[in-house]
């Protein structure tokens, strides 16, 4: 903590309103925060969580010969098969737990371990603290489940063979597939560290909060149109490289462009950091009631 004090009090003497000393600090706090959500204690949990879909990927392509076999006979079927396994596993389990317990933790945890404090003693505006919080927590996230969506689909494609592979990825449209893949993933990583990240921020008990946001999540196919914009999923949803079924019971809406569905979350995720920042302000720090 010391590198965050030493930087804050030499730009408190010079400029109040300094974007180098804040991007100075915000540099220090990510290269803190981020040893901690790699190393720290409640990383093993995002391991295993991360490596979820890996294995089973590994499992249907290589352990499983009839799964494998079908991979190979009917590609663009096991494609549409892999796309909702993404969607529900991935996106809708893998990564949404996976943000919840990153970022719900990055202030939360820290009350817990009584920690926070050294933080607010800091020669920093809190602003800066909750941006250096936010980014270290994207970039575990985001590089974490990368690995998992990657790992993924190298299992997907291997079913299929070299050569196969070779001619789909770089003759056809597979590697605009995996990109936007990714894409959807880092994007997923954005939109719900922002929301946990204000959840753990604003609630003491954060798991009924988070819980309420998976239902809704989750529901959102039966929901109205007007309702269902009112979501993360759906934008991520409309950006999926293979269109996929909802099923009987969903509610028809027109897809999304692209060109609406990444500003619109780039613009909720800043609204969202705006909300965390107003609330840091008048954070209080009370670990008796904790």
């Amino acid at each position: 903590m010391s590198s965050i004090v030493e930087t804050g009090e030499a730009g408190a003497v010079t400029k109040g309103h300094d974007w180098g000393l804040w991007l100075r600090q915000i540099r220090a706090i990510l290269k803190l925060e981020i040893r901690k959500n790699f190393w720290g204690r409640r990383a093993l949990l995002l391991y295993l969580l991360a490596a979820v879909p890996v294995i089973l990927m590994f499992l249907l392509s290589t352990v499983d010969s009839d799964a494998s076999n079908d991979i190979r006979r009917n590609w663009s079927m096991a494609q549409e098969i892999f796309g909702n396994i993404y969607e529900a596993l991935i996106l809708r389990t893998m990564v949404f737990f996976g943000c919840a317990w990153i970022f719900m933790n990055l202030f939360r945890g820290e009350v817990v371990d009584k920690s926070l404090h050294y933080y607010f003693l800091s020669a920093l505006r809190r602003e800066v603290l909750v941006a250096g919080k936010y980014f270290s927590g994207l970039v575990a996230s985001a590089v974490l489940f990368t690995l998992t969506t990657a790992g993924s689909l190298f299992f997907l494609y291997s079913a299929r063979g070299y050569p196969a592979n070779v001619n789909f990825l770089f003759d056809g449209p597979g590697l605009r597939q995996v990109l936007t893949y990714i894409s959807i993933t880092i994007l997923a990583c954005v939109g719900y560290g922002a929301v946990f990240l204000v959840i753990g921020l604003f609630f003491r008990n954060p798991i009924i909060p988070a819980l309420m946001v998976y239902g809704w999540e989750w529901l959102n196919f039966l929901l109205p149109p007007v309702l269902k914009k009112i979501s993360i999923i759906h934008y991520l949803h409309t950006l999926s490289p293979v269109p996929m079924n909802e099923g009987p019971l969903a509610t028809v809406v027109t897809a999304t462009s692209p060109w609406i569905s990444v500003p619109s979350m780039i613009i909720f995720t800043a609204v969202v950091l705006i909300l965390a920042s107003i609330r840091i302000r008048r954070m209080e720090i009370k670990y008796g009631a904790e």
